[in-house]
């Protein structure tokens, strides 16, 4: 697999195809496996990346803590807000349903990981819901967020004990929003600025769960690395260019990641977790617990 999304790009653009081209036969080749058998994979965790997205929407799941559940639908179903209906809060509704699930302990796709495996099924379902696109074509951007992944967690990491919530969610807003990008007709270098665009607004993001429960503010911080990805794809695909490459904002990334001091990396040592309402909301869950 590729350690340089450059590198892939260059790859896609010389051969004149695209990221998730380019991405399946090096994961063929890799893997030493055909590329049906790997599409067939992708398309399971598109099946449970859907199943997981429509059982959040329903509204009735509620983590064992009573911290966080029912948002998901509260959102899809508003009509206050300014956006409301649109395919923005669509994504949005999404990204907390997948989480909503997964903090009930229900089943999802780590993707990258459990903390930020709302973001690219949201953004992903969501646009193609939006503009009719079939399954083949979530499958293929799939493929190019996999590239993705994979060149952040060999070049800097996908743990937020390791980097924060730069690393989980900021790395899956830069997933979505590359893969979305192509899926959307945009070129290999589109989809790499998109990466780009996305990332840079996630540099520094802390890993502070309250508690050390993947719940607050874990779940609402997957919608705002959706609304991210999305600003990130919409620039992109408006001719709009980030002066430094993906590959060095994602080496910068696992430098912050490395330099963050160990209270806001997944510790709950520091950040929201160690807020007044932040402490008391721990100590009542532990009490929960124990009662239990």
């Amino acid at each position: 697999m590729y350690t340089s999304l450059q590198s892939a790009i260059t790859d896609a653009e010389a051969a004149g195809t695209t990221l998730f081209r380019v991405a399946l036969d090096a994961e063929a080749r890799d893997q030493g496996r055909p590329v049906a058998e790997i599409r067939d994979a992708l398309r399971r965790a598109l099946r449970v990346m859907r199943e997981a997205t429509d059982r959040g929407l329903v509204g009735d799941l509620y983590s064992a803590s009573g911290l966080v559940g029912g948002d998901a639908a509260k959102l899809a179903t508003s009509t206050a807000g300014p956006m409301a209906g649109s395919i923005f809060t669509g994504v949005l509704a999404r990204a907390l349903a997948v989480q909503e699930v997964n903090a009930a302990m229900g089943v999802i796709v780590a993707a990258p990981t459990a903390g930020g495996a709302g973001v690219l099924p949201s953004v992903l379902l969501g646009i193609a819901a939006a503009k009719g696109l079939g399954d083949e074509a979530i499958v293929d951007a799939l493929a190019t967020a996999g590239l993705i992944g994979a060149v952040v967690a060999e070049r800097a990491s996908l743990s937020g004990a390791e980097g924060g919530c730069q690393a989980e969610t900021g790395a899956a807003a830069g997933m979505a929003a590359g893969a979305a990008v192509e899926m959307l007709g945009g070129s290999p270098s589109q989809a790499g600025h998109a990466v780009a665009l996305a990332q840079q607004g996630t540099l520094g993001l802390v890993c502070d769960p309250l508690g050390g429960l993947v719940e607050l503010p874990c779940v609402f911080r997957n919608a705002t690395g959706a609304a991210i990805a999305l600003a990130a794809i919409e620039m992109a695909l408006a001719g709009i260019t980030f002066a430094i490459p993906a590959d060095e904002v994602i080496d910068v990334m696992g430098e912050i990641g490395r330099d963050m001091d160990v209270r806001y990396r997944e510790t709950a040592g520091g950040g929201l977790a160690q807020s007044p309402t932040g402490r008391r909301l721990a100590r009542e869950r532990l009490v929960q617990i124990r009662r239990s």
